[in-house]
């Protein structure tokens, strides 16, 4: 999906925002939802300090002025592989990115991510997976990591990491499985009108506490990782 078909499809009462070399900034009606503040990244441009850094300042900039939701949309490259953003420690400005994001819907601006491109790596981690909850589109391309970068951190052949990925959704990239894995909350009917489903998704919207680990449980893609944090916050929380 384009994104001048996305934006038309969720906010068919006209928005305002803005793209600026891939990065967007601004609000949106949303009928009787009130307003939605909307930022992201598009046309797979790669997240770096700058990116960064002004989506963030937007989301903070933002607290004091509203009270609706804050979507953000993603068709992103990875992080910026560039030295001069290494070197400034892009790695802090994406974690920065990704708490302005986490403390924005801990305190009354629920965040919703709908992903609707392609995104990898750390601009995935900062922008889409830093959000309450999160959409894809029929054709979203998420990915982690990919199967030669799982490969070189594993340690294992690439052919056994693919035979793993058909079984093991946490191996593999793409839609379905991090649906599986519970880190998709839902995918979307492109044909269907994105703002009616949004309205349903704001009505319905899962209180803070992440339960990404408990639907992937439940959808048998990710079937320890509840089982373990409860395990791990029972042993935190006894004296």
């Amino acid at each position: 999906m384009m994104l001048a078909d996305l934006l038309a499809s969720l906010f068919p009462d006209g928005h305002e925002i803005a793209n600026e070399n891939g990065v967007l900034l601004g609000s949106a009606p949303l009928g009787r939802t009130g307003k939605a503040l909307v930022i992201g990244v598009s046309g797979k441009a790669a997240v770096g300090v700058d990116e960064a850094l002004r989506i963030s300042g937007f989301v903070l900039a933002s607290l004091g002025t509203g009270s609706g939701p804050i979507l953000v949309i993603v068709d992103s490259d990875s992080q910026r592989m560039s030295k001069r953003d290494e070197l400034l420690g892009l790695n802090e400005f994406l974690s920065h990115l990704a708490k302005c994001l986490i403390y924005a819907d801990m305190h009354g601006r629920p965040t919703i991510g709908i992903l609707y491109g392609h995104s990898a790596a750390g601009a995935f981690l900062a922008t889409a997976l830093a959000t309450r909850v999160l959409v894809g589109l029929p054709g979203a391309e998420p990915v982690v990591m990919d199967l030669p970068s799982m490969s070189k951190v594993t340690k294992l052949p690439i052919d056994i990491l693919e035979q793993k990925a058909k079984s093991t959704p946490v191996f593999a990239p793409g839609l379905q499985n991090l649906a599986q894995t519970g880190a998709v909350h839902l995918v979307w009917d492109e044909k269907a009108s994105l703002a009616e489903q949004l309205d349903g998704l704001i009505r319905t919207l899962p209180d803070a506490e992440d339960r990404r680990d408990q639907l992937g449980r439940d959808r048998t893609g990710r079937m320890k990782a509840a089982e373990i944090a409860e395990r791990v916050y029972a042993l935190a929380v006894t004296p």
